[in-house]
């Protein structure tokens, strides 16, 4: 297994409904807006109003994120139900984030990171159901090799 100091020195890994870190910060903070439409100068919709809105809140958002150090992520959305994990470091420490949503909402206010050691992942992955959630969230074996196992 690599050390944390290894795992933290790797270029981040977004998995599945997740293409970067933009796109996470987005659904945790109910933000309907895409990349490409917070990086235009005009707004790409008829209500521009909403457009400026939108644009603001995921600045702000961005900006409270900035020293968030995001690892590996993983985020489906199928069947009217989603289910989201994050691996972070702040400190030199891990953290993981889970979060799930029927049809009804996101994951929206359910970033809560609870410290997570190299030696629990492991376990469970190994002997658990990490990353193994039948056909919605899939990423055990992407993250057993981003870890080293």
């Amino acid at each position: 297994m690599k050390t944390i100091e290894q795992i933290i020195k790797q270029k981040p890994v977004y998995l599945n409904d997740w293409e970067d870190k933009f796109s996470l910060i987005a659904d945790f903070n109910c933000i309907y807006i895409t990349k490409a439409e917070y990086e235009a100068e005009q707004s790409p919709y008829p209500d521009e109003e909403s457009f400026k809105r939108k644009k603001e809140k995921m600045k702000k958002a961005l900006l409270e994120w900035d020293n968030i150090n995001i690892l590996f992520a993983s985020y489906n959305q199928a069947n009217y139900e989603g289910k989201a994990w994050v691996l972070l470091e702040k400190e030199g420490k891990l953290f993981e984030v889970n979060g799930e949503h029927c049809s009804c909402y996101g994951v929206e206010g359910q970033w809560e990171p609870k410290q997570v050691s190299l030696e629990a992942l492991k376990h469970r992955l190994e002997k658990g159901n990490l990353g193994k959630d039948g056909s919605l969230n899939c990423f055990a074996t992407e993250l057993k090799r981003f870890l080293g196992l």
